[in-house]
């Protein structure tokens, strides 16, 4: 029985982490706080929430907590097609946001 529950816990953390993907924007709507992100050829639209989980990494891999103020401001900025970051998402709604500092 013991081997059963580790190894439904194991499978339902690995599915956790397949989750978690590196997407490329697309474009943001300020006004419903709504980003849409391709991955791969699939593109989706997700909403940020104040429960967002924004986390900033630097050059050498160390992460920071953001705001999620500062997350929709980035999204303001940014230009399809050049921007990278990681999602993990449930529900089309964003629960973490992983930015990577480029300077």
């Amino acid at each position: 029985m013991r081997k059963f529950v580790l190894a439904a816990v194991a499978t339902v953390f690995s599915l956790g982490l397949a989750l978690a993907t590196e997407v490329t924007f697309v474009k943001f709507d300020k006004d419903a706080k709504k980003v849409t992100v391709k991955e791969g050829d699939k593109e989706s639209t997700y909403l940020v929430t104040d429960e967002t989980k924004v986390k900033i990494i630097d050059k050498d891999g160390n992460e920071t907590e953001g705001k999620v103020g500062e997350a929709l401001k980035a999204f303001e900025k940014m230009k399809e097609g050049k921007s990278k970051f990681d999602v993990t998402a449930k529900d089309d709604k964003i629960t973490e946001l992983k930015f990577k500092k480029k300077k």
